[in-house]
């Protein structure tokens, strides 16, 4: 049977088809999200959205132009393609812009191993609500905190329809469900506040909320009394909670788009030794019930495992099919869009390789230096590397946790940090990112 985003994709293509394009792809997505706050135990806001969004890109020539609506009348949809017609005769030429061959596009995926989408029904609105009070029931009890900030629960269910004129098509569904809390520790000026959460696709999987909102309370705790700690160069422990946005860095500085700009500090790093040696990060699209799985990218590409990093060593670029053709590569299926734009190189399911020790294991072993459990701001220079955040978390003496730390900014220079780091074994695998508690040498303090 032809579901209604079948339908709007095949009209929007038909549409380009007449309004003159040589070449076109649509995108369809139809959504429904609830969300549940609750504050003093009651609730505090409730919000319920659906909607169906189209998107079109048309290609003329080597000029391409993208429209999207919201509405998915018929009159709509051929404004949308004359106009983008219309668009893209006027844009400028781009000799790598092109839809993919038929040789390259995915067939016969198994969206069943996936596990995408749950199939169990939307929570009603009182599940949701009785979730959020469960965990900041939870913080409440812990003797210290004076009160909770927020406490939510929500559900979301998206369905993914993507064709283009090459005769690709394709469709999935996702589901995710989350529960968070953030509470507040002491009084006044004495206030600290910190947070815990889980969104999973399966509400089966799903944390406690009790558990939940009890993680929260220790968490703010923690962060009572906190000081500045001394300058100089020290270890720092980044906390599993934020490591990830260290890779996060070197996933951007080898994507695609940035090394066709020439505007990446791994730019001459393909084939280099970027991580330290026996340590690997993988890329793997299809691990079952993880947000970022997918069965094909946005241009209708089998999606890949691969090793970004084998071993230590950068393995490759992430590619979507325009960067790969200014590059003279192939792609590597990593191309991302929504409805309002082109594709993109992305990345999915990431996972480095996790170490032997514990987070408690390397905290007794790397003597004093800090332990960042939230950083603030961001000063990265794309082209060197250089880094520069502001920390908070734990000051860590003789591999002992002292007291708290707030307002210091901790800097080195990526490339440096990262073929330095010591994983620990606490990476959590229902993540998108698996990405454990990195230990890094030597790194500069600013304090008191």
């Amino acid at each position: 049977m032809t579901s209604q985003l079948e339908t709007l994709t095949a009209q929007l293509l038909d549409a380009a088809k007449k309004a003159g394009a040589d070449a076109a792809d649509a995108m369809a997505l139809s959504g429904t999200s609830v969300s549940i706050d609750v504050r003093a135990g009651k609730l505090e806001h409730a919000e319920r959205s659906e909607g169906t969004d189209i998107g079109l890109r048309v290609l003329v020539g080597k000029r391409q132009a993208n429209v999207s609506a919201s509405d998915t009348k018929p009159e709509t949809i051929r404004e949308m393609a004359e106009r983008a017609v219309a668009m893209a005769r006027e844009a400028p030429e781009d000799a790598y812009v092109g839809l993919a061959d038929a040789a390259q596009l995915a067939s016969g995926w198994d969206l069943a191993a996936l596990e995408l989408c749950d199939p169990t029904p939307e929570p009603a609105p009182e599940t949701l609500q009785a979730d959020a009070q469960a965990a900041e029931a939870a913080a409440l009890a812990i003797d210290g905190i004076s009160q909770v900030q927020s406490a939510g629960a929500g559900f979301g269910r998206t369905e993914v329809q993507l064709a283009a004129s090459n005769g690709f098509t394709g469709t999935y569904t996702r589901t995710e469900r989350g529960t968070s809390c953030v509470a507040i520790a002491g009084t006044g000026a004495a206030m600290e506040r910190d947070y815990d959460g889980d969104s999973r696709v399966f509400q089966s999987d799903l944390r406690d909320p009790a558990e939940i909102g009890l993680r929260a309370a220790e968490r703010a705790l923690a962060r009572q009394h906190a000081k500045q700690p001394p300058t100089g160069a020290y270890p720092v422990l980044f906390d599993e909670r934020i490591s990830s946005s260290l890779i996060g860095h070197l996933l951007g500085a080898v994507n695609g788009a940035a090394i066709a700009r020439g505007s990446s500090w791994l730019l001459n790093a393909l084939h280099e030794e970027v991580l330290p040696k026996g340590i690997s990060l993988v890329e793997d699209p299809h691990r079952p019930r993880v947000s970022g799985s997918r069965p094909f990218d946005a241009e209708g590409l089998a999606t890949q495992k691969r090793a970004i990093v084998d071993d230590g060593v950068l393995t490759g670029w992430t590619l979507d099919l325009a960067n790969a053709r200014k590059l003279q590569m192939t792609s590597t299926a990593n191309a991302a869009r929504g409805v309002g734009g082109p594709p993109s190189p992305s990345t999915w399911n990431v996972a480095l390789t996790q170490g032997t020790q514990s987070r408690d294991d390397l905290i007794k072993n790397m003597g004093t230096g800090l332990l960042v459990t939230s950083l603030i701001g961001s000063t990265i220079n794309p082209n060197t590397g250089d880094y520069s955040r502001g920390a908070a978390g734990l000051w860590v003496e003789n591999g002992e946790v002292t007291y708290a730390v707030n307002e210091c900014t901790i800097a080195g220079n990526l490339r440096d940090m990262l073929r330095s780091i010591i994983p620990a074994n606490d990476g959590r695998n229902h993540l998108s990112r698996v990405v454990p508690s990195l230990l890094v040498e030597g790194m500069t303090l600013a304090g008191q």
